[in-house]
């Protein structure tokens, strides 16, 4: 059996796409009511969780030459003050200095000689419209640990489901860092890899295999499938002010939105939810688009939409089991009704046509390429002008999450950039708000505040349009939305 504690393919694609300033790790700003918790606090809640996600404790182990692919080691430097900060706003302590501060966490790469991940305690937050008091938590981990789907699994044991939680378990016997593997432990472990399970390439391509009559058959298909995506993906995106080489700063902004309204949207014109969040999209960029000069009649950009390719059984592992979609995105199309039934269907067609089953057999397929040429492949597709923007679409929970007793308000998620994509769309769902980071570069995107504006009016634009087509339930101010962005933003004209 192969070391489990070795990166897969996917997994060490995003390690080699970490250049140019494009810092491949996830992470989200989550606020929450009450007075913040001590650091002492904070760090005992933690701390006592950590058993239940072990990689947590573990760094990166590099194969001498690259023959093979780093794998995770025990670190026994572990020291959980190095991973969780404390800081504080300063005064007044608005959400646009809470954005600010996300920014510029999010511009910094975590350190590949510890475990790649990093929480911070901010206190300073100004008060809920109400007076409530509040304060907020900024969490970033790297995409070679944990995928978006399976990030709210491990969200969920690092926080409660109940505001009076029972102590978590202690674990069987005290943490004890295993022995650093030697140079020549960790290249033997590679050959012993290969030596275990010399088929296991072959048998990549034919995973989902049921009937071993119909294997040859089906690895056709999947085959036949992998080469319609590379085809649909050899062409490059249309140029736009989306695509421009990034720097390793950050300008980071929000929109909170009622869920109801994007349910109210997919009744009205009958879609889903990702299909009103991709309009959202389409129809805030194409505005903004026209704001800064673009011609956009017929233009349609290529949006990578992730989606999760993990099983039932598999939730709550780490590591990323992501495949991708390429959807188109109407920005042309000024008419909120047509633009939805144009992603609608769009996306109707693309379920339909096992584009990301094509997805999922190339990342099997390079969990066996040789390092060095997953590496130059991974350089290549950075380069590369595949597509215009990534856009994810995460479902979280639907009841509130708790911190040391305090409830989270809000969770606000963050994709990160590649070489030659400026602007980053993250959705995640909870507690009935629909929450979109926009994570953007410093210097590409000085309007960043446009586009959150966008955003904002597009919502609105598609929640009136859907009121056209039925007896509704009217927009009324409790749709009104909340956002935030990073301070220095101007319009474009200021630009």
């Amino acid at each position: 059996m192969a070391n489990p504690d070795r990166l897969s393919g996917l997994d060490a694609a995003f390690l080699e796409l970490e250049r140019g300033g494009a810092h491949m790790h996830v992470a989200s700003v989550m606020t929450f009511e009450g007075s913040p918790p001590s650091y002492e606090e904070l760090f005992e809640a933690i701390g006592d969780r950590l058993h239940l996600v072990p990689r947590y404790r573990q760094k990166l182990a590099r194969v001498p030459l690259g023959l093979g692919r780093p794998v995770w080691v025990d670190d026994p430097s572990f020291n959980l003050l190095y991973h969780l900060r404390h800081t504080a706003l300063p005064q007044p302590g608005s959400n646009a200095q809470l954005a600010a501060l996300a920014a510029r966490i999010f511009a910094s790469r975590l350190d590949r000689s510890k475990p790649l991940w990093e929480i911070y305690l901010v206190e300073g937050l100004e008060p809920a419209p109400d007076g409530t008091e509040r304060f907020a938590v900024i969490a970033k981990t790297h995409h070679a640990l944990v995928d978006g789907i399976s990030g709210v699994d491990i969200t969920a044991v690092l926080f409660s489901t109940a505001q009076d939680a029972a102590p978590v378990g202690p674990p069987a016997s005290p943490w004890a860092p295993r022995p650093q593997p030697t140079e020549g432990e960790l290249v033997a472990g590679v050959i012993q890899d290969g030596l275990s399970d010399p088929l296991a390439p072959v048998r990549a391509t034919s995973r989902m295999l049921r009937d071993p009559s119909r294997a040859v058959g089906r690895l056709a298909e999947k085959l036949e499938v992998t080469g319609s995506l590379l085809i649909s993906s050899t062409g490059a995106a249309p140029d736009t002010p989306l695509n421009r080489r990034i720097g390793s700063h950050r300008r980071y902004g929000w929109v909170n939105a009622p869920l109801d309204l994007f349910k109210e949207i997919k009744n009205g014109l009958e879609g889903t939810i990702n299909d009103a969040v991709l309009t959202t999209v389409a129809l805030g960029l194409g505005r903004w688009l026209r704001r800064r000069g673009v011609d956009t009649d017929g233009l349609v950009l290529r949006t990578m939409v992730p989606v999760s390719v993990r099983t039932t059984e598999e939730q709550g592992g780490l590591g990323n089991q992501v495949s991708a979609l390429w959807a188109p995105l109407p920005v042309g199309e000024s008419d909120p009704s047509i633009a939805f039934r144009a992603v609608r269907d769009a996306m109707g067609d693309l379920k339909s046509s096992d584009q990301a089953l094509g997805a999922e057999t190339i990342t099997e397929i390079a969990g066996f390429a040789p390092p060095t040429i997953a590496s130059q492949a991974a350089k290549l597709q950075a380069r590369q002008r595949l597509f215009n923007l990534t856009v994810t679409n995460v479902p979280g929970p639907q009841t509130p999450l708790y911190l040391v007793g305090r409830r989270m308000t809000a969770i606000y998620p963050v994709v990160p950039l590649s070489e030659k994509t400026a602007l980053g769309v993250a959705v995640m769902s909870y507690c009935g708000r629909l929450c979109f980071g926009l994570l953007a570069d410093y210097d590409a995107m000085p309007d960043l505040g446009d586009v959150v504006e966008d955003f904002e009016a597009a919502m609105f634009e598609l929640a009136l349009a859907a009121e056209t087509t039925r007896q509704p339930t009217p927009v009324r101010e409790r749709h009104l939305s909340q956002t935030a962005v990073t301070p220095g933003t101007v319009s474009y004209a200021e630009a």
